[in-house]
C-alpha cells in the first residue's frame, strides 16, 4: 500500500480506528467486487480519504465482512456502497499514474524494456476500469487521467528555477477534482468548491512529500527528482508543506458535514503528523527509535533530545566498539541500519527480503515473490519498516505505531 495518510492506533483511539480501518477494508473489497483480486493491489491509504469524505457528508453506511488475514482473521464492518467505489475509481487512477511514473523513470523492474510495455498495459488497464467505475457513479475520470498523464511532460520541462508547484499542478488538478465528486456524489453541491480547494492542497501536499521521502534514495540513484530537478531548498519545501496543511484546515472549515471527525484526524492531524515524518522531526516523546536529525542539517550538528535511549546495537557515527564504527552516514544524518524491526535487523521471517541502503530493487518476478512472501508473513501489516517488493525501499507498515511510552495521542483541542 501506498499513500502519506499513515494513522498510529494510538493517535485515532478505538472508534476512529474502526471507522478508518472500514474504510481501508471497504475500499479494497470494492475494487475486488468490481475488477476482481488482482486490482486489490492498488489499495491504498490516500484513496479511502475520498471514502471517508462521503461518509462524513452522508452517513454511514456499512456491511459486515468476513474474516482476513490482514485483520488477523477477523470479521469487520466495512464501508460499502458509492462512497467505497468512488475510492476504488481514484485509487486505480493513482495506481495507474504512479506505474507510468515509474515505467517513465525506468525504476525498479521497469528498467528493462520488455517490462516498461507490460507497466504500461498494466496502467491502461487500471486507467480502464476506473473509467468503468466512475460512469457508474456519474463521475468522468478523464480529467483525472488527462491530468496525471501530463505529469511526465511537465517534469521534462521542469529545470533550475521552475517553481516547484509548476510541477505539482496535475497533481493538484487531480486530486481536487476527486475530492469535488465527493461532494456530488453525496448530494452536497455547496461543498464542492472548499473540497475541491481540499483536495488540490492535499495532491500538492501528497507530492512533496512523496519528493522529499525519495530524496535520498533519488539522489543516490540519479532519478528524478521534483526538489533537486528545480533546486527547491529544504526549507522552501517544508514552507509549501506548511502552508498545504493551513489551507486544508481551513477550506475544511467551510464544508458542511454530518460528522466530521474521522476526516479531521485524517486530513488535518495527521496530515501534519505526515509532515513530520517526512522531514525526519521526532517526537518529543518517543525514546523507542534513533532520532533522525531535521530534514536537510548538516551531519554531526544534531543531537538527540535529552533522556533519548537508543535502540540495541546502535552506534553513533564515528563510533567504536562493539556497536561500531558506525556505517556511513547521508545528507540528512546517520544512514538507517538495514533490516526490519526497531533498530532495522529483520529477524525469522522477516529477515527477507532485507532492506538496504541504497535500496536494492529486484526484476519484475522477484518482486512479484516478495509480494506473496511478504503477504504471507504479514510484513505489510506488521513489519516496521519492510521493503518494496520491487523498489527496496523503505516502507511503513498498516499497524505502524509511532508513539512512544507517555505518548499523549489523544490531544486534540480542536
Amino acid at each position: 500500500m501506498f499513500g502519506i495518510i499513515r494513522p498510529c492506533r494510538n493517535r485515532l483511539g478505538p472508534e476512529l480506528r474502526e471507522s478508518w480501518l472500514a474504510h481501508l477494508c471497504g475500499l479494497c473489497l470494492a475494487l475486488r467486487d468490481d475488477h476482481g483480486h488482482l486490482a486489490r493491489v492498488v489499495t491504498n491509504y490516500d484513496g479511502l480519504v475520498i471514502s471517508a469524505l462521503v461518509e462524513a457528508q452522508t452517513g454511514r453506511s456499512r456491511r459486515s465482512a468476513g474474516p482476513c488475514a490482514l485483520r488477523g482473521m477477523q470479521s469487520a464492518d466495512v464501508a460499502v456502497g458509492a462512497s467505497a467505489r468512488l475510492a476504488a475509481s481514484v485509487s486505480l487512477v493513482l495506481a495507474s499514474a504512479k506505474v507510468d511514473d515509474h515505467v517513465s523513470d525506468g525504476d525498479g523492474a521497469f528498467a528493462h524494456a520488455p517490462l516498461r510495455g507490460a507497466g504500461r498495459r498494466v496502467a491502461r488497464r487500471w486507467a480502464t476500469q476506473a473509467a468503468e467505475t466512475g460512469a457508474d457513479l456519474g463521475f468522468d475520470t478523464a480529467v483525472l487521467v488527462d491530468a496525471v498523464r501530463r505529469q511526465p511532460g511537465v517534469e521534462s520541462a521542469a529545470g533550475p528555477g521552475t517553481s516547484l508547484l509548476a510541477v505539482t499542478e496535475p497533481t493538484e488538478t487531480a486530486s481536487g477534482e476527486a475530492a469535488a465528486q465527493a461532494a456530488l456524489l453525496a448530494g452536497r453541491p455547496g461543498n464542492a468548491a472548499p473540497l475541491r480547494e481540499v483536495g488540490r492542497l492535499f495532491g500538492r501536499l501528497a507530492h512533496l512529500i512523496d519528493a522529499v521521502e525519495d530524496l535520498a534514495d533519488d539522489r543516490a540513484s540519479g532519478a528524478w527528482n521534483p526538489l533537486l530537478a528545480t533546486g527547491t531548498t529544504p526549507a522552501e519545501a517544508r514552507r509549501l508543506c506548511d502552508d498545504a496543511a493551513l489551507g486544508i484546515e481551513l477550506a475544511l472549515r467551510e464544508v458542511e458535514f454530518t460528522d466530521d471527525r474521522l476526516v479531521h484526524a485524517l486530513l488535518v492531524h495527521e496530515v501534519r503528523e505526515s509532515i513530520r515524518r517526512a522531514f525526519g522531526e521526532p517526537r518529543a516523546h518517543d525514546h523507542r527509535r534513533d532520532p533522525v536529525p531535521p530534514f536537510g542539517a548538516p551531519p554531526g550538528t544534531y543531537s538527540p533530545p535529552p533522556g533519548h535511549v537508543p535502540p540495541p546495537g546502535y552506534a553513533p557515527p564515528g563510533a567504536t566498539g562493539p556497536g561500531g564504527p558506525a556505517g556511513p552516514t547521508g545528507p540528512t544524518g546517520p544512514t538507517p541500519p538495514t533490516g526490519g524491526g526497531p533498530a532495522g535487523s529483520g529477524s525469522g521471517l522477516w529477515s527477507w527480503p532485507k532492506l538496504r541502503t541504497p535500496p536494492a530493487s529486484r526484476g519484475f518476478f522477484a518482486g512479484c515473490l516478495a509480494v506473496l512472501y511478504q503477504c504471507g508473513t504479514c510484513q505489510y501489516c506488521c513489519r516496521d519498516p519492510y521493503p518494496g517488493p520491487w523498489s527496496g525501499k523503505r516502507r511503513e507498515a498498516w499497524c505502524n505505531c509511532d508513539c512512544g511510552p507517555g505518548c499523549d495521542c489523544n490531544c486534540c483541542d480542536c
